[in-house]
């Protein structure tokens, strides 16, 4: 993708979350999108087929940053020299505090259902490299499922209850869900 096919995309996103900070993803149309972005529809339908297309790869880009597994020096966070289970769930709390204007826009309602799964199957990779076959009774897909939805309904929870810090929250998971300390 050229810098101008970028530009135009980051205009889109842009126009996506702001208007997700006010509305239901339900009712945020295709227009509103094209007028707050100050592009064609023609241009819209370039880079995106639907509104839910649009959804889905803006969740890509939010998890592909957040959910790599080089973690780097950043301006609210430094976890580069920590490769723990810990440091990759704060770590990836940092970055969804940093969307808290627009998070709850996405986790609730008719887009929930899209965001979660994404947030589910990045979250499977993540538990599945850091969490031991052997260290369980139960099957484990059981565990996995059983810490992804804990970890996801733990992020949905969080963006009712934003006075809570990353650490704090992760606290509470590792808390509640000790058996992957």
């Amino acid at each position: 993708m050229d810098r101008r096919q970028r530009k135009t995309r980051d205009a889109i996103y842009s126009a996506f979350t702001n208007l997700l900070k006010n509305e239901p993803y339900s009712k945020i149309t295709v227009q509103e999108i094209i007028d707050m972005a100050d592009i064609g529809r023609t241009t819209f339908y370039a880079h995106f087929e639907t509104k839910d297309d649009l959804l889905s790869s803006l969740c890509t880009e939010i998890f592909d940053h957040v959910f790599s597994e080089d973690l780097k020096k950043e301006k609210t966070h430094d976890f580069s020299d920590e490769h723990d289970t810990r440091a990759m769930v704060t770590h990836v709390l940092y970055h969804f505090k940093e969307h808290m204007d627009y998070l709850p826009g996405l986790v609730t309602g008719e887009s929930g259902e899209t965001f979660l799964f994404f947030f589910k199957q990045h979250l499977k990779d993540l538990f599945s490299a850091i969490v031991p076959e052997s260290a369980y009774n139960a099957p484990y897909d059981y565990v996995l499922n059983h810490m992804i939805c804990d970890f996801a309904e733990t992020v949905r929870w969080w963006t009712a209850n934003r006075q809570y810090t990353p650490e704090e929250i992760s606290a509470f998971f590792f808390e509640t869900t000790t058996s992957i300390n």
